[in-house]
């Protein structure tokens, strides 16, 4: 049950993730109020990384800021170190 809710949390975050760039992508060609950088970085650092670089490719959004052209794909490797890590710990102890 664990694991599925995981997965459902995985799903929503990348989901939100992914939506909020392309809302801020469109904000932006409309000269219009926009989401926050630290926003955008935080929800990716809540486990929406695969949607916030998914949305960066499609909607060509923040490819250009280091924050984000490293900065995600930085957060992507950290969380997959980290499931590893506990993936390994939790299988070793079973």
């Amino acid at each position: 049950m664990t694991n599925r809710l995981l997965l459902y949390y995985l799903l929503t975050a990348n989901l939100l993730t992914f939506v909020t760039y392309g809302i801020d992508k469109h904000k932006a060609r409309h000269n219009r109020w926009r989401v926050r950088e630290a926003s955008l970085l935080l929800l990716a650092a809540l486990g929406g990384s695969i949607g916030a670089l998914m949305a960066m490719h499609l909607f060509h959004h923040k490819t250009q800021h280091k924050k984000f052209r490293y900065g995600v794909p930085a957060i992507l490797i950290i969380q997959l170190a980290i499931t590893a890590f506990c993936y390994y710990r939790y299988t070793s102890m079973v």
